[in-house]
């Protein structure tokens, strides 16, 4: 019976030992309660208890990575599309993230679902694909703004895939190449105005200086002769017909009648 009582003893002793020192690393820390009341912040290090009288909450400070599950919504444009997100945060005040919230975890997953669904759907298809930084930094404000009464920092929101529907694709491949063929157009357009501006300048630019015209059409007949070409027809204009009629005009000898 001796025996059996100082066994039941030693365990009691271990026991008592377990629940009486924590040993808390350094990126931990211990919300300690006194009878259910709050006592304070301990840690990290050695930690001693009265077992019964005080508890002690375990409370990681590292940055967590929590990835927010894939949500539906309709963007401001009436398009349906599947988001999901991840989001890094950490806890700046132990006491405040005990005291303020049951679960601070699975209230930072839930509000970041829902300011996920609200947001996003606030905006056209096109900022959900072309501005995502932007997104996420709005994201990141109102999930900072909310959690800050729970003693948690988010440090940063990242919209990681933007699914779309097979019909939806289809129709965004066809606006794509719309606006391809688009541009080209406006570009061959542009290229046909300058042209036809060099070539007004041109003109005119001939139109002062008769005789280069004629060099215009020695030089055209020079690169057409350097071809490999048996016949060549070349419309000869009549201003310089006529030039050629008033110098041979000019040259011809003077009657004396």
């Amino acid at each position: 019976m001796i025996i059996y009582t100082a066994l039941v003893v030693l365990v009691l002793l271990v026991i008592l030992l377990f629940n009486m020192f924590k040993i808390l690393r350094e990126y931990e820390r211990g919300v300690v309660f006194f009878l259910g009341r709050f006592q304070g912040v301990k840690g990290p290090g050695l930690v001693i208890l009265i077992p019964v009288i005080q508890q002690m909450v375990k409370v990681d400070l590292r940055t967590i990575v929590l990835d927010v599950p894939t949500q539906d919504l309709i963007t401001r444009d009436n398009v349906s599309v599947r988001v999901n997100a991840v989001v890094y945060f950490r806890v700046l005040d132990p006491q405040m993230a005990i005291n303020n919230v049951e679960s601070y975890h699975e209230a930072t997953s839930q509000l970041s679902q829902t300011t996920l669904r609200s947001v996003l759907g606030q905006h056209d298809l096109d900022e959900l694909l072309s501005e995502r930084d932007r997104l996420n930094k709005d994201l990141q404000s109102i999930l900072d703004q909310h959690t800050d009464n729970w003693g948690i920092k988010i440090a940063n929101v990242e919209v990681k895939h933007v699914d779309l529907d097979d019909s939806m694709v289809r129709a965004l491949a066809r606006q794509a190449e719309a606006e391809r063929n688009r541009r080209a157009k406006v570009i061959h357009a542009q290229g046909e105005l300058e042209v036809s501006a060099k070539l007004s300048e041109a003109a005119n630019v001939l139109n002062q200086a008769p005789n280069a015209v004629q060099l215009r059409y020695m030089q055209t007949l020079t690169e057409i002769a350097n071809e490999r070409t048996s016949t060549i027809v070349f419309p000869i204009p009549i201003d310089l017909v006529e030039t050629f009629a008033k110098s041979k005009a000019n040259n011809a000898p003077q009657s004396d009648d």
